[in-house]
Parts: C-alpha cells; sequence; structure tokens
C-alpha cells in the first residue's frame, strides 16, 4: 500500500482542512516560480522561468493545476503564501530551508518518499552523490534507481534534487527546464561545496 501522508504537517506550513486546491506563478530574484497545492499539501514546484507566460505553460504542461490558477498573492491560502516566501527569501540568499513546507505526496511509492526524504533532509549547499543518496535513504547499491526518482520529482527545490550528484563530481542529469545548466544556476546561488570525497574539485564556482 502507498505510503500518502504529506510530510511535515505539524508547522504554518500546515494545509487546514478545508483548504482549496489551487496554483500561483511568482516572480523572484531568480525569476518566475509556480507552485501548486492540494487541500493536503503542496504537490508541484516548476524551476524559475524568464517570463509568467512560460512559467504558467509549464505548470499546466507537468499537470500542475489541480485546482484554479490565482492571480492575487492575497487570495492564496496562508500556507501556500508561507511557500512563496520562502521560495522568494531564497532566491534572496535565505539558507532558512523548506523543512515545514507540507508536501502532499499522494500516490508515491515507498522508495521514492524515502528518497525523497534523505533529499530534504540535506542542507543549503549541502551535495551528495546519488549513490551517498541511497544509503542515507536505507538503500545502498540503488544509485541509478535513485537517480530516476529524483528525475520524476514533482516538486523541485523544496525536495532538493539538485544538490545531488554523480560520482566522480560530475553533476549527472536534470529532468528541469534547462538541465544541467538550472541545476549548476541552483548550486552555484548555494555557493554549494563538493562532497568531501572529491576536494581536489574545489568549489561549484560556475
Amino acid at each position: 500500500m502507498l505510503d500518502s501522508t504529506p510530510i511535515m504537517s505539524d508547522q504554518i506550513t500546515s494545509f487546514p482542512p478545508g483548504t482549496q486546491p489551487g496554483a500561483f506563478i511568482f516572480e523572484t530574484a531568480l525569476g518566475f516560480f509556480s507552485i501548486a497545492w492540494s487541500s493536503a499539501g503542496i504537490t508541484r514546484c516548476v524551476l524559475p522561468e524568464p517570463s509568467r507566460e512560460v512559467a504558467k505553460r509549464r505548470l499546466s504542461e507537468r499537470g500542475g493545476m489541480a485546482g484554479p490558477l490565482l492571480e492575487s498573492e492575497a487570495a492564496l491560502p496562508a500556507p501556500a503564501r508561507a511557500v512563496v516566501e520562502a521560495v522568494r527569501a531564497y532566491t534572496e540568499g535565505d539558507t532558512t530551508g523548506f523543512d515545514d513546507i507540507t508536501l502532499d505526496l499522494t500516490g508515491i511509492d515507498e522508495f521514492r518518499l524515502a528518497i525523497y526524504a534523505a533529499a530534504r533532509a540535506l542542507g543549503h549547499g549541502e551535495v551528495v552523490t546519488y549513490g551517498e543518496l541511497a544509503e542515507r535513504a536505507g538503500y545502498p547499491g540503488m544509485a541509478r534507481e535513485t537517480g530516476t526518482a529524483l528525475g520524476r520529482n514533482p516538486i523541485p527545490l523544496i525536495v532538493p534534487c539538485h544538490r545531488i550528484i554523480a560520482a566522480g563530481g560530475k553533476l549527472g542529469g536534470f529532468s528541469a527546464r534547462g538541465g544541467t545548466d538550472t541545476k549548476k544556476r541552483l548550486l552555484a546561488h548555494e555557493h554549494a561545496a563538493p562532497p568531501a570525497a572529491n576536494p581536489d574539485q574545489g568549489d561549484f564556482a560556475f
């Protein structure tokens, strides 16, 4: 049986019963992000696009609008508004993270839930390999499967799949628009350091 329990349900960003599903596009220091939510938590996050129109198209392509696309930030339910504020703060250099954000991962299998939970435990700018993340999640030896799971991540940034790289310091794949360029951009934004196993790589100063 699939675990459909939303992650982290006791913080300010918990979605109270009766929350109406919706979506919202908002401008940040890195571009236009978009998010979508159900009555239980955040279901989608689309990484920054150059315009609101492109962000809307990308959100629609990812099946992210189970509810209406809201036009006014004032109309957002409080938990969604808190997510918008947290993402904006991140783009402006805040390192607090997104631990308190409730996610609705209904229908996602046990392995992917474990991988996403392990990814969420990474700190700002912390980078690990796919193999190391698999071990942390309790699935040693499943680096390739971990890469596949992260490629299907519906909530990038909040589930920070950009912080996982391939062995040997290579970036590995990235399914978000822009591919590895977007991954580089986020790692550079965080002044990320490579895993300790690769000290000669220096840092991700692209």
